[in-house]
């Protein structure tokens, strides 16, 4: 199994993740999930949006937004052997700065997420077994981080983007009262 992430490059937010094998449907359970956290683009606000070269995203970007309206560059990286080859640029839609185009943000994130979930260190005994069980260990570490991890002293991702006003605790989880609408 692997998992699409998305984060906001300037809050570090974390806005939707997709479980999956690394194909179309995968980054469609991403985009499914996106779209609640990020405002649809038009031709003056475009979205921007930098990724590794799999091709999939192309033809999943285009069934969500009109490619008129995203501005989309890919960092790829090639690799012979132990030989790295410097990384690729390329714009695919829009006219992204080729100096933009970079995934380190994501890159640091995926590796956060690695060091927090143990399900999701390499080569271990307590990787998941069932899909279910690993999305509803996203979803909860996808709270903690927004809402509860604090990027500098009392601000998180959450309060950056405008969605909380406050840094949320494991009490204030705990102890919410749901509503069902």
């Amino acid at each position: 199994m692997v998992i699409a992430t998305g984060i906001k490059r300037e809050s570090f937010f974390f806005t939707a993740f997709g479980v999956g094998y690394w194909n179309k449907n995968t980054l469609r359970l991403m985009f499914n999930k996106f779209e609640d956290y990020v405002k649809q683009p038009d031709y003056k606000h475009k979205l921007v949006i930098y990724s590794d070269g799999n091709r999939d995203y192309i033809p999943v970007l285009q069934e969500y937004y009109n490619k008129d309206c995203l501005c989309y560059g890919q960092k790829i990286k090639h690799k012979n052997g132990k030989k790295l080859f410097p990384p690729i640029c390329r714009k695919v839609f829009g006219n992204p700065s080729l100096s933009d185009i970079d995934t380190n943000a994501n890159e640091s994130f995926n590796s956060i997420l690695r060091g927090k979930l143990s399900r999701l260190v390499r080569k271990t005994k307590s990787h998941s077994k069932e899909k279910r069980a690993l999305n509803s260990a996203l979803f909860l570490f996808q709270f903690y981080w927004n809402f509860m991890h604090e990027l500098e002293k009392k601000v998180t991702p959450a309060i950056l983007e405008e969605q909380a006003s406050k840094v949320w605790t494991w009490g204030n989880f705990l102890h919410t009262k749901l509503s069902y609408t």
